[in-house]
């Protein structure tokens, strides 16, 4: 089997490796991997929304309805 030769730059640290031979892909390292989950972690990357939010509006004023989706009667014994 021939070995597989990509090479990429890290979206982290920008440095230049072989995508196959890393086991942290699509970061070069460890280290740029644990980088990238802390702006998870600390919410620093966001997505851009279109339009007006009230930010105080939260989650729970959200409802789902079930008929839409066809799941009204999902549950319901007959």
């Amino acid at each position: 089997m021939a070995k597989r030769n990509l090479e990429v730059k890290c979206p982290n640290c920008k440095k230049k490796f072989n995508y196959y031979s890393s086991e942290f892909r699509p970061f070069c390292c460890e280290r740029c991997k644990m980088i990238d989950m802390g702006h998870w972690w600390n919410e620093s990357y966001t997505v851009p929304i279109k339009g007006n939010v009230d930010s105080e509006m939260e989650i729970d004023e959200f409802e789902i309805d079930e008929s839409d989706q066809g799941l009204g009667n999902f549950y319901d014994e007959e």
